[in-house]
């Protein structure tokens, strides 16, 4: 395992006795992240849910965590792990290898048992613009997620409160902003779970945002091109579909997730064991994120009594 130097503190760190309470700060967090939301939204409601949903979570994460690191830290956006060099590059490319093969797997899983086929999509042919499109916008939705999921909010209660009281409900909270896509049920919000959870872990293992993100793309990125709906929403890139019409009812529903994907599907429960396995092997390069460093003291201040004096 490779070790990255120390991040360095941005110039000014807020003390925390001159800090509210985290809850305060997470609450800022999240209602510039609602507001933020709630504008842009429905000016890019014309562009469809995929270009929209990307692009607005990215600017409400983006707002969200530049204003409270800004605020309350003194920090910049590459705080909440993105600064970018080799070691982010290097854990980007394991995330997304990672993403890639299970999201290889589970598509190829079914056509190997006979399960399912390829077949062309004539009405949706190739197209290598549409392509490249696809390929920025899911990025931008990857990036977008992370800094909201596992970004100011998250590192913040992560510190105070420790990974197994941080991953576990923020995995829910993943699962549930997901709720509202086409086709959702409920395995496909409990896979969606298990996946918020991972992209936590993820960060507890490199401890910058980069694999994540990496891994998150790498999954996103991966099923489009099989052909396979991603999430609920179907975007043919490469002119071929994944035809389960062969199959029975309950491989339809219970492994091809229906129109959810194979993301609602038992596939990708079977597969999250061998994710966490990758990520503990791979080599990624382990730095220690701002927030979590001895740079930051969150210790809560202490609500003075009738007759008491500060220290």
């Amino acid at each position: 395992m490779e070790s990255a130097s120390k991040p360095a503190a941005p110039e000014s760190v807020r003390p925390a006795k001159s800090r509210p309470r985290i809850s305060v700060r997470v609450a800022v967090f999240i209602f510039i992240e609602l507001v933020t939301l709630w504008l842009v939204g429905p000016l890019l409601q014309w562009t469809g849910p995929l270009i929209d949903g990307a692009v607005t979570t990215f600017a409400a994460a983006a707002l969200a965590n530049y204003i409270t690191l800004r605020i309350y830290e003194r920090g910049q956006l590459a705080d909440i792990g993105l600064a970018f060099h080799s070691a982010a590059r290097r854990n980007f490319l394991f995330g997304f290898g990672g993403g890639f093969g299970a999201a290889a797997i589970v598509c190829l899983m079914p056509v190997l048992a006979g399960w399912a086929k390829f077949v062309p999509a004539p009405e949706q042919p190739a197209n290598w613009r549409s392509f490249i499109f696809v390929s920025i916008v899911l990025l931008f939705g990857a990036v977008g997620e992370e800094m909201l999921f596992r970004g100011y909010g998250f590192q913040v209660v992560l510190r105070r409160w420790g990974a197994f009281s941080t991953i576990l409900p923020m995995g829910v909270v993943f699962a549930y902003a997901h709720s509202l896509n086409p086709n959702a049920t409920p395995l496909a919000m409990f896979n969606t779970f298990l996946w918020g959870a991972i992209f936590g872990l993820c960060f507890l293992r490199s401890g910058d945002l980069w694999l994540p993100i990496g891994l998150h793309f790498g999954w996103n990125w991966t099923l489009p091109l099989a052909g396979v709906n991603l999430s609920g929403f179907t975007m043919s890139v490469t002119g071929h579909a994944m035809d389960w019409s062969g199959s029975t009812e309950f491989i339809r529903t219970w492994v091809g997730g229906g129109g959810y994907g194979v993301e609602g599907g038992l596939l990708t429960v079977a597969v999250v064991p061998l994710v966490c396995w990758y990520l503990w092997k791979a080599p990624v390069t382990v730095s220690r994120p701002f927030l979590l460093s001895d740079a930051i003291d969150d210790t809560e201040p202490t609500t003075l009594t009738s007759g008491a004096s500060p220290d």
